[in-house]
């Protein structure tokens, strides 16, 4: 695909939507000034229905007025009626001032709308050009915000925040070099994620990935071994990428949303993430499978990392979308209770053989239970050798129903697998709320 033109709004829909399918709405409505500054409509996107609107900088800079708000509103009412996905592609710089506290009164109605479509039915934001004050409040409420490189992405203008830092800092999710690749990426999430929150996830023809899963690998590797071959859509790759990775894709054919760790200790940034891909699963009843590998908790920003840590907690735990969790290393202390533990989240636990699993890691517990042999002078080597083989073993801890299945890294995509299998109509009851506090 060619590249677009950034003036181009009805263009961009086009190119989104499939040939021949997009659908104008509003297409004669005028402002006070004239032309409205956004393209609406509707279509489908491969093969799904979709309402999406974009933003005119080639009239009037995009300014947003009362009549674009009336416009997109009438866009967010109709996916509300129906149960479709929102697209959004956010190009403008301001409001449009000479419309007074009129336009501030409909831009709240459109932070409204937003919000309550929020987990009903899925909302993707393409940040094209400049997205400034409350409209990136609006893009931001979005599930996943996907956006150009030279994009502008901030609140509080001017700003010299780039798009490229608000992706490493986890504000936009997927980065892409131009709107093209923007378009295929939003075509990708459109197929993966299920209309509304009633409907089932899609079912797509699949086939088995290149590869195994082995031991001492990266989590990326280990969520390419499991997932369907050249399914995978990495969400917030940029942010706390070096401590978790996250990501859509297919298992079998079927949308499972992962959560990966990469061995380090669990810190607020990962929990965050961890956290984010949650509740989007949760949000459509897309099953979770958690890879598990972290020696704990780091040691620092204390306050900050309870609080991270607390609503990764939450999130876990109120998840009621199937959940399945595969300790693929190290599963210490908290890392094991938060992310693999029977009690507060996984319905079903896999551990590979060689996995370890202890309320502390082998020095601390070494110190702790073998003290008196440490001190008759046997080696601390071989000491937390011995316990990692006993009592941090994956069949000591399946031993007492702490986990549900062991396997060799070979044998993960078999076993997930099966897991999803047995888990596909779960139904869990929750007691009547309105949300969870923390």
């Amino acid at each position: 695909m060619s590249e677009l033109k950034d003036s181009n709004a009805l263009a961009r829909l086009e190119a989104l939507f499939d040939d021949g399918s997009f659908t104008q709405i509003d297409a004669f409505a005028k402002s006070a000034s004239g032309e409205v500054e956004v393209v609406a409509g509707f279509g489908t996107v491969n093969g799904c229905a979709v309402y999406a609107f974009s933003q005119d900088i080639t009239v009037d800079d995009g300014a947003v007025s009362v009549a674009q708000c009336a416009k997109i509103k009438k866009i967010y009412d109709l996916a509300a009626k129906t149960g479709c996905p929102v697209i959004s592609v956010f190009d403008s710089n301001g409001v449009k001032l000479s419309e007074g506290f009129e336009v501030l009164n409909s831009y709240g109605e459109l932070v409204k709308k937003s919000t309550s479509l929020s987990g009903v039915c899925p909302q993707i934001a393409v940040i094209a050009g400049a997205c400034v004050g409350t409209s990136a409040l609006i893009a931001n409420m979005a599930d996943v915000v996907v956006a150009v490189k030279d994009a502008d992405f901030y609140v509080s203008a001017p700003s010299g925040v780039t798009a490229e830092q608000s992706f490493e800092e986890g504000t936009v999710d997927i980065l892409c070099d131009d709107f093209s690749g923007a378009v295929e990426t939003v075509k990708n999430l459109v197929s993966l994620l299920p209309s509304n929150n009633l409907s089932p996830a899609p079912i797509f023809d699949f086939s088995a990935p290149q590869t195994v899963c082995q031991e001492d690998t990266d989590a990326i590797s280990i969520i390419n071994a499991i997932a369907d071959n050249s399914s995978v859509v990495e969400i917030k790759g940029g942010y706390a990428a070096s401590n978790c990775k996250t990501a859509l894709a297919t298992v079998m054919g079927t949308t499972v949303g992962f959560v990966a760790f990469e061995g380090n200790a669990l810190c607020p940034a990962c929990s965050y993430k961890a956290e984010a891909m949650i509740k989007l699963c949760d949000a459509y009843s897309v099953p979770v499978v958690t890879l598990v590998n972290s020696d704990g908790i780091i040691d620092e920003k204390e306050n900050q990392t309870l609080v991270a840590l607390t609503k990764l907690t939450s999130a876990y735990a109120t998840a009621t979308c199937p959940k399945i969790s595969v300790i693929t290393q190290k599963a210490i202390g908290c890392a094991y209770i938060i992310l693999a533990g029977k009690g507060a989240n996984a319905d079903l636990t896999i551990a590979w053989d060689s996995a370890v699993v202890s309320p502390l890691n082998a020095d601390s517990a070494v110190a702790f239970l073998f003290n008196d042999r440490l001190a008759a002078g046997e080696d601390r080597k071989a000491l937390e050798a011995e316990y990692i083989d006993t009592i941090a073993s994956p069949f000591t801890a399946a031993a007492c129903g702490a986990i549900d299945d062991i396997c060799t890294p070979a044998e993960t995509r078999e076993r997930v697998i099966s897991a999803l299998d047995i888990l596909s109509g779960k139904r869990e009851t929750t007691l009547p709320r309105k949300h969870s506090v923390k």
